[in-house]
């Protein structure tokens, strides 16, 4: 039987800081025909509401070390201001949203994160999530319903612990819990044009990524950074099932544009 379409847009927080590329992505998002989920990020206004609270930030790798004092932080704003605020303004837009971490409804169950080695010291990551299962029936029923979800960067674990998880993790997990359910197209959208090969030229954009050019890319350092555990996450929703998976502009998110992930 042929599945109905679904797309998932992932929105990271230097466009959700950006008022300009957040009106035009939200703007763009309302005119996607059919079944659709937003799943965002927001570690920028994180940042800055611990440094008016007095509470430093620490980072490891590109990951936020989520101590009990974090934890408090990023809850108020990944939770609450940030996708309130976006879920007010899709309403604006004429779409039905609904906001949810993976607490609400039990939609996505995580483990606290073990310590691990990163550059030969031991790191705690503390409240960090990652992720067990996402619950695509749970999901799909409110989609089903008209519903719209907008789903923040929080998990929990069932035993009554809210966790801060990354939100691409976030948004590949939940793209192949829906994978059964649906024909999904993941668009993971940011500041740039799609994967660049120089990162100085923001027109070399890399057409098309399989696991085996991702090796090579990563070998040779074209691909470094916050751009590994993306296209990792990518990579894993289409070995997983998802249909397409695409990293691309904030303002291009129809499909046609930015670096596809391929199996």
């Amino acid at each position: 039987m042929k599945k109905e379409q679904l797309t998932i847009v992932k929105v990271g927080g230097a466009v959700v800081e950006d008022e300009a590329q957040l009106t035009h992505l939200l703007s763009d998002f309302a005119a996607i025909e059919g079944r659709k989920v937003l799943v965002h990020g927001g570690g920028r206004k994180a940042t800055k509401m611990a440094e008016r609270l007095g509470i430093e930030t620490h980072m490891v790798g590109g990951r936020r070390i989520t101590d009990a004092a974090m934890l408090e932080v990023v809850t108020m704003v990944y939770g609450g201001l940030v996708n309130k605020n976006l879920v007010a303004r899709l309403q604006a837009n004429g779409v039905n949203a609904l906001g949810l971490t993976g607490a609400d409804a039990d939609i996505i169950r995580s483990h606290r994160r073990p310590p691990r080695m990163v550059d030969g010291a031991t790191v705690d990551y503390g409240f960090v999530g990652d992720v067990d299962r996402a619950d695509g029936e749970a999901l799909s029923r409110l989609i089903e319903a008209g519903i719209v979800p907008v789903v923040a960067p929080l998990t929990h674990d069932g035993q009554g612990h809210i966790l801060n998880t990354n939100a691409d993790t976030m948004a590949s997990e939940t793209a192949k819990a829906l994978a059964y359910h649906y024909d999904v197209t993941l668009i993971f959208a940011f500041e740039k044009k799609g994967v660049l090969s120089n990162p100085d030229d923001d027109n070399s954009v890399i057409a098309v990524i399989t696991p085996e050019l991702f090796d090579r890319y990563k070998a040779d350092g074209t691909i470094t950074g916050g751009m590994l555990p993306k296209i990792e996450n990518a990579l894993s929703a289409v070995e997983a099932g998802v249909e397409r998976v695409i990293i691309t502009l904030s303002t291009a998110i129809d499909g046609r544009h930015g670096t596809v992930i391929s199996r």
